[in-house]
């Protein structure tokens, strides 16, 4: 099992910037692909970032520019700088781990952060 638990959300006007961080327990957390993802109310979650266990990333492209997305094996904690806010990117952040397994997909979800974006 891997617990997940975020922090960092919160009101922020746009142009703003906010931090979020999660930090991992449980299991090995350099074997996990980290990835950051989102869901505004009536909307369908959807990936906002994603580095791998090298440190490869990958960006939502309307986030890209703005959003960086790192890794601290060393904390087991993925971070997401999200700069330049827009009021777009309010929605309840969920920090994700993933790794495929011999019996398949494994993975776990955090509870998630509330990022609003609003004057």
């Amino acid at each position: 099992q891997v617990q997940l638990v975020e922090s960092g959300g919160g009101l922020v006007q746009p142009g703003g910037s906010l931090r979020l961080s999660c930090t991992a327990s449980g299991e090995i957390f350099i074997m996990y692909v980290m990835e950051w993802y989102r869901q505004a109310p009536g909307k369908e979650r959807e990936l906002v970032a994603r580095v791998t266990s090298s440190g490869n990333t990958d960006y939502l492209e309307s986030v890209k520019g703005r959003f960086t997305i790192s890794r601290d094996n060393a904390k087991n904690t993925v971070y997401l700088q999200m700069n330049s806010l827009e009021p777009e990117d309010a929605a309840v952040y969920y920090c994700h781990a993933g790794r495929q397994t011999p019996g398949g997909l494994r993975e776990f979800w955090g509870q998630g952060t509330q990022v609003t974006v609003s004057s």
